[in-house]
């Protein structure tokens, strides 16, 4: 009898560090991103679809809070998805074609990259959180909350520093949307000037649904 209660109170106090360790990386990450006011990073981005090849592109995102984003491509080279805080507007060079809608309407879309924009809360999105050690960062992983939006399960991975190193975003239809990120600047000069699109000249417009 006592070594069984001496192993439950082993088990509970090893549960309640673990749960200690989740709460300290969920908080020490929101808390890295909520304050930052402006950010600029390096990216390299891989999305997987069932039946399709492995899409690879990279290039350096720089944001504003709030709600203004600039993802510069350089593979492929020209491409460009950006955020004014009202609208956001995809261009692709081969097609010579801008995508614009509503900030607001993506925000299902952009829901795991909440981070970005200052606006990440871990309760408030996901569930059934995992946190597990991958020598030398933190892997966090966790469940939407929603099941009625785009994508089902993430998986993070956590500096000590508590900056997020990668991120993997697995969709309800089991694509993989893999993000790298390095070269991390928190509170870096920007220029406003970055975030106001221009139409690059003879391309077409057209209003719907945005994407990365």
């Amino acid at each position: 009898m006592t070594r069984l209660l001496l192993v439950v109170c082993a088990f509970a106090v090893a549960v309640q560090a673990a749960d200690a360790d989740l709460a300290g990386l969920l908080n020490g990450v929101q808390t890295r991103y909520n304050r930052a006011k402006t950010l600029k990073v390096v990216f390299h981005e891989s999305y997987t679809a069932s039946g399709h090849p492995r899409q690879t592109e990279s290039g350096d995102l720089t944001l504003r809070k709030p709600g203004r984003m600039r993802w510069d491509y350089s593979t492929p080279v020209g491409k460009l998805f950006l955020s004014d805080g009202k609208d956001v507007y995809l261009y692709t060079p081969e097609a010579h074609r801008v995508e614009r809608m509503k900030l607001k309407e993506s925000d299902d879309m952009r829901a795991p990259l909440a981070f970005l924009l200052g606006k990440l809360d871990f309760q408030k999105e996901f569930r059934d959180f995992i946190v597990s050690p991958q020598s030398p960062f933190w892997k966090i992983a966790a469940k939407a909350k929603n099941d009625k939006l785009p994508y089902e399960h993430i998986e993070m991975l956590i500096a000590t520093d508590y900056s997020i190193q990668r991120l993997i975003i697995t969709g309800q239809d089991k694509s993989l949307l893999d993000f790298q990120f390095e070269k991390e600047q928190v509170n870096p000069a920007v220029n406003d000037a970055l975030f106001k699109f221009q139409m690059p000249p003879g391309a077409t417009l057209v209003n719907g649904e945005a994407g990365q």
